[in-house]
């Protein structure tokens, strides 16, 4: 097997989610497939029909403070009065045959990888959550006959009505 080019650990440290979609900001993927930012927007910018919304879109200004707040790594964009692109996964892909560079299609091939492996671990979570839930509403059940019991306990015992007078016992 090949040595990779850039460990998948830090490719998943790129991905951000934002708008509800996991991406990665053209900063990072710059970085990834070995070329400068500008030269990768210039890619976008001259092949816009590739990157609909679903594989690109531009960051707002309150969503780039977010993110610089959030990632260290990010400081950079703090005072650049540029607005960032977040690629998601096909959106990284696509961009990589832009580009054409040995580099970046070897990389392009990590950052799916990347995108997987999280799905995965996504599943993996809800799968655990359901486990647990199906978990609670069984032992709710048996605790609510355990908690009946203790209910019934903690009641005052009901006094035995006595007969006045005397008794022939």
């Amino acid at each position: 097997m090949p040595k990779e080019i850039v460990p998948i650990e830090r490719i998943e440290k790129r991905i951000l989610v934002i708008r509800n979609q996991k991406v990665i900001l053209d900063k990072d993927l710059a970085a990834l497939y070995g070329v400068s930012t500008k030269r990768l927007n210039e890619q976008v910018k001259r092949n816009m029909k590739r990157f609909p919304e679903d594989f690109m879109f531009q960051l707002t200004r309150k969503e780039k403070q977010r993110v610089v707040a959030k990632c260290d790594h990010l400081h950079v964009l703090k005072y650049s009065p540029a607005l960032p692109y977040a690629f998601t996964e096909h959106g990284a892909v696509m961009l990589a045959s832009v580009l054409n560079s040995p580099i970046a299609v070897q990389t392009s091939i990590l950052v799916v990888r990347a995108f997987i492996k999280l799905r995965e671990a996504l599943a993996t979570h809800k799968d655990i959550m359901h486990k647990i839930d199906e978990l609670e509403k069984k032992y709710d059940e048996q605790f609510r006959v355990v908690f009946e019991a203790i209910r019934q306990l903690m009641e005052p015992p009901v006094p035995r009505k006595r007969k006045i007078g005397f008794s022939k016992d």
